[in-house]
């Protein structure tokens, strides 16, 4: 069959583009610009309060703070008014009120070998009340997440939504000569290499708890192996069982949905991680894989050939009853789940003369929105776990696939990563 030698040709060459096996994950947040393109409401933020010792450190934390909360783009941030004062707050709010912010944003650091203590304060300044106070402390290397941690549960306190800046992204690249498994924090800095199989180790998939679940071929064999990122181990999981693509991991952290050649055709199973039992879920004479599962963990999505060319089915796991979403396509790829299910993100290839492009389709199949058009083949979207970016690979700058990120209508797509090589099958962390 011409789908089943392309499909399983790619994933055992370890091509992860048109052709692959692939993952998945998951409200889709159309137009992040306030409505009626409305000013957004102001935050102050002056420069933080240091010693001589510490300035340098209030400086990265300031600077990071500031630009996660403008990545955020719920707030606009002005830097334009008075100094943090917290001994008279009540002055500095009257200051930033003639400046029209709604917030203020101040900080302290201090320094005790070998730890900091940031003390962030955010004042509303209509009620001169203090909404927000908390001190985090660490050590050098801990500045950059600690100020990312902040920004997220500021914007949880100001908007009762929750933020991405202390999310990463996980992919492979190919710039060593081998795939390897790197990681980058959401905004495209701390870039770290996980693996060193030295072979080819592809489709990063993050559970909750914080582990990787990718497929490698350290043992000569499209293998699952998880990486503890907390432990710093690597071990299997499910392994010498034939073809073993890692689709994607429940909700629960109890199971995960993978791509196996062990029958007549690939087909998908799920593995449940406490028992070690494999259930076989798919059976047809055709080529099922790249399935990922609902955020309710009761639906996967999955790419199939049954009807003819790769289409983007749904099943309902505990019926097995399966429908398309999708039925024109050439070519469909890498489905993944908006965070509240109402839509499935996926590369798709319109005719042979096309290149891919990302779209979304909603549950019942009836609405198709195109993401991204003429900005060469872009591929393996993966959504921000806020549901407001989707992160995908894309050839648009020169040919060489790199790690990009856009709105999830479509708009202000930019370069992550400038990484050498080529990037592959990236997934966002919850």
């Amino acid at each position: 069959m011409k789908i089943f030698s392309k499909l399983l040709l790619a994933a055992l060459v370890g091509l992860c583009g048109a052709g692959a096996l692939f993952a998945a994950q998951t409200d889709v947040y159309i137009g992040i610009t306030s409505a009626g393109g409305k000013r957004l409401p102001v935050i102050g933020m002056p420069a933080f309060v240091a010693s001589q010792d510490t300035q340098d450190a209030a400086g990265q934390v300031h600077d990071t703070l500031r630009a996660d909360i403008l990545y955020g783009r719920y707030f606009d941030v002005s830097e334009d008014g008075p100094a943090f004062n917290a001994k008279d707050v009540k002055d500095m709010l009257k200051g930033w009120g003639k400046q029209k912010a709604q917030y203020v944003i101040g900080g302290e650091i201090s320094y005790a070998s070998p730890y900091y203590t940031i003390k962030i304060y955010v004042y509303d300044v209509s009620t001169r009340a203090p909404v927000f106070a908390k001190a985090f402390k660490g050590n050098q290397a801990s500045l950059r997440r600690l100020a990312h941690i902040a920004a997220d549960q500021i914007i949880l306190t100001l908007t009762g939504r929750r933020g991405i800046a202390d999310t990463k992204i996980a992919f492979a690249n190919n710039s060593t000569k081998h795939k390897e498994i790197y990681v980058v924090d959401y905004d495209g800095q701390n870039l770290k290499k996980l693996t060193n199989d030295r072979s080819i180790a592809l489709l990063p998939r993050w559970s909750k708890d914080g582990r990787i679940y990718y497929t490698t071929y350290r043992y000569k064999n499209p293998d699952i192996f998880a990486i503890d990122l907390k432990a710093g181990k690597i071990a299997p999981v499910i392994i010498r069982g034939g073809l073993s693509l890692i689709g994607g991991v429940s909700p629960d952290g109890k199971a995960l949905v993978f791509t196996s050649s062990h029958g007549p055709n690939p087909s998908i199973y799920i593995y449940n991680l406490e028992s070690g039992e494999k259930k076989q879920i798919t059976n047809r004479q055709s080529v099922d894989g790249s399935p990922s599962y609902s955020p309710d963990g009761q639906f996967i999505t999955f790419v199939s050939n049954r009807a003819g060319n790769p289409q983007i089915y749904v099943m309902e796991l505990a019926t097995g009853q399966t429908r398309p979403l999708t039925k024109t396509f050439n070519w469909s790829d890498s489905p993944q789940w908006s965070p509240t299910g109402e839509w499935i993100v996926f590369a798709g290839r319109e005719s042979p003369y096309h290149p891919f492009d990302i779209f979304l389709v909603d549950l019942t199949g009836t609405q198709l929105r195109r993401l991204t058009t003429d900005a060469g083949s872009n591929e393996d979207p993966t959504w921000s776990p806020d549901g407001r970016f989707i992160a995908f690979t894309s050839t648009r700058n020169g040919g060489r696939r790199q790690l990009y990120v856009m709105d999830a209508d479509g708009s202000a797509p930019h370069l992550v990563a400038n990484l050498p090589g080529n990037t592959f099958t990236p997934h966002w962390s919850f």
